[in-house]
């Protein structure tokens, strides 16, 4: 099985996560279905699995992309520099997200964010790669899940002592306010992407990478690779829900066994995809979500945005206070259906939305290097 075939089912399986996390994130209104809401503590629901899902696949996606800059004889230190780069930027990216668009004032201004935890994983994981083995990076993670564990159940908080793991007793929240004042933490008690949570959010990215490096050798027939995929994602849930009933699955606290339990249908949700794909060679009607994959960021930063503009904006309404502007349009469009049925069609319609743009934009981004390629031309 050749890589191009393999970064299609990537592509689609990161465009089917990228779909879903807008659709998550955009409920047209307060209410709406289980599924697409975030567990209240413990727990892991579908919406749950969105962003451990991603990061295992900018942990894939690293084997692929440094794998072809080691073939094309960039130094180390090139790779290097350019993962640092890229880190920085996404980096900067979700703080400029944090800030806008009324958060200017320093003081309350949120350091810890989404984009924010993919740079920190995506520049730990890439350097880990570069420079450590399979078995150490297996090694790592391990003792990465363990040791969080560990901390986490061990470890004792002022007034609330050890094994504590409530929204304002356990230990990563205790961090997080060391570090930063509640001002400055998304819970107020605590921050999801907090510091010490991001520790088991890295062993995320590199059980990708291990995963990657292991499903990119090829050794194997793809019906022998089909079974092991298999077999690997069985016992990773298996795994992770037998570790959940000593500590549970918790997204907040990124749980170790909230790591396995979502790697493990992580690993199952790919391989349906490498069946249909590259085995099946089904991939009449993919453009759509390959494309959208291979825009992951573009999608994520303008569905904030754009969310954040909705809720500054106010429209007064006539019998009632003013409501803001995803409300409003919610209520115009879909307000005809139940509430829960209207919340999920705006979001699916946003969505779509943000697809449409994402497209406009690409087309639009051609069209100008292709008049400033003719320019140049006409220049010479």
């Amino acid at each position: 099985m050749n890589k191009s075939n393999r970064i299609l089912s990537l592509d689609v399986f990161r465009g089917i996560v990228v779909a879903f996390m807008i659709v998550v994130n955009s409920p047209g209104q307060p209410i709406t279905y289980a599924w697409l809401s975030h567990a209240p503590w413990h727990g892991c629901t579908l919406a749950d699995l969105v962003f451990p899902f991603f990061l295992f696949i900018v942990g894939i996606s690293l084997v692929l992309a440094l794998s072809s800059a080691k073939i094309s004889f960039e130094s180390k230190g090139e790779i290097v520099t350019k993962i640092i780069k890229r880190a920085a930027f996404l980096f900067a990216i979700g703080l400029l997200l944090n800030l806008l668009p009324n958060h200017f004032n320093l003081e309350s201004l949120r350091f810890y964010g989404v984009l924010q935890r993919i740079a920190v994983c995506y520049l730990i994981a890439g350097l880990l790669f570069l420079y450590t083995n399979q078995r150490a990076q297996v090694i790592l993670t391990l003792g990465i899940l363990i040791a969080y564990w560990f901390i986490m159940t061990l470890v004792p908080t002022a007034g609330f002592g050890p094994n504590n793991l409530s929204p304002e007793g356990n230990v990563a929240a205790f961090i997080d306010q060391l570090i930063f004042s509640s001002s400055h933490l998304y819970g107020k008690a605590y921050d999801p992407e907090g510091f010490l949570s991001t520790f088991p959010a890295i062993a995320t990215t590199l059980s990708g990478v291990i995963f990657g490096s292991w499903l990119f050798k090829g050794r194997a027939n793809p019906q022998q690779q089909l079974r092991s995929m298999v077999f690997i994602g069985l016992v990773l849930i298996v795994s992770g829900f037998c570790w959940g009933l000593f500590f549970p699955m918790n997204k907040a606290l990124w749980t170790s066994s909230y790591v396995l339990w979502c790697n493990g249908w992580a690993v199952l949700s790919l391989t349906i995809l490498f069946y249909f794909i590259d085995i099946k060679q089904l991939r009449n009607g993919l453009y759509p979500l390959r494309f959208l994959g291979q825009h992951a960021l573009t999608a994520y930063v303008l569905h904030v945005f754009f969310l954040k503009i909705q809720a500054l904006i106010k429209i007064n309404q006539p019998y009632g206070s003013a409501i803001n502007l995803k409300r409003y349009i919610t209520q115009l469009l879909f307000g005809w259906a139940p509430d829960k049925v209207s919340s999920l069609l705006f979001a699916l319609s946003y969505t779509l939305f943000c697809f449409g743009l994402i497209v406009f934009i690409h087309f639009l981004k051609i069209n100008v290097q292709k008049k400033q390629t003719h320019l140049t031309t006409n220049l010479r």
